[in-house]
């Protein structure tokens, strides 16, 4: 079932999302070469507590830390540890923040020093596919709409899309219904309602879409070893489109 969330609810979903916002701005100062991926999750971890919310990927299934860190190849939900960043890394965080009950979720990928044009455009390609599946968000689209668009433009530039891992709703559990695919066909899927919740989050490949999970039973990449990307926002359908929950 998809919850409409109220007013209220909307609030506090901007409360915790703002909260993940200045995080994510927090850690952004602190990726160099050199610091460790430890070093990182217990900077988010702090600054998370000390806003009074809590760290809700910590123990989530098990998930042992605070924060996902995937680098390179590495797609999603890299578990942090002692290895440290170095120059021509690209890094993917992805976090979610709980305060007063309610859930955000939001991933950025950053470059570390010198990368290769190749690399710099996944990046920067995969956080506009993000913006432009967010551009067909309004009362009245489809699900399918949003995949759509973010496949048409990461294929066009010569990204690939994974289909194994897909946003989701979002609200007083991290993840809710509907699904929300970064590929799909127009005018198919669930019909978006003002109130409706949504994390999208394009997870876009340098080279093919196949991908692997790692034996430590989280860590997902690339089968070909080629780099990947993931940007990520929290989202709520308004009366004419959608605000963005985990921004300023």
């Amino acid at each position: 079932m998809i919850n409409i969330k109220s007013d209220r609810e909307i609030m506090l979903m901007k409360e915790a999302g703002y909260i993940n916002y200045l995080t994510h701005e927090e850690l952004k100062k602190h990726i160099r070469p050199g610091i460790s991926l430890n070093e990182l999750d217990k900077i988010a971890h702090n600054f998370i507590i000390s806003h009074g919310a809590v760290p809700s990927c910590l123990n989530y299934e098990d998930f042992p830390k605070s924060i996902c860190i995937s680098i390179n190849n590495e797609v999603v939900h890299g578990i942090p540890n002692s290895r440290k960043l170095k120059n021509g890394d690209i890094i993917s965080i992805d976090f979610c923040v709980r305060k007063n009950g309610y859930e955000s979720d939001c991933a950025r990928t950053h470059i570390v020093g010198n990368v290769n044009d190749d690399i710099k455009a996944l990046v920067e390609n995969t956080e506009k596919a993000l913006y432009v599946g967010l551009s067909v968000v309004r009362p009245g689209a489809r699900i399918g709409d949003i995949g759509d668009a973010i496949q048409e433009f990461a294929e066009s530039h010569g990204l690939s899309v994974v289909r194994e891992l897909v946003g989701h709703g979002i609200g007083a559990e991290m993840h809710e219904e509907p699904d929300v695919p970064n590929y799909g066909e127009k005018n198919t899927g669930r019909i978006l309602k003002e109130g409706m919740t949504l994390a999208i989050e394009p997870m876009l490949n340098l080279g093919a879409k196949e991908i692997e999970l790692l034996d430590d039973g989280w860590t997902v990449v690339t089968a070909d070893g080629y780099p990947s990307a993931h940007f990520e926002h929290t989202i709520v359908v308004t009366s004419d489109g959608y605000e963005i929950l985990t921004g300023e």
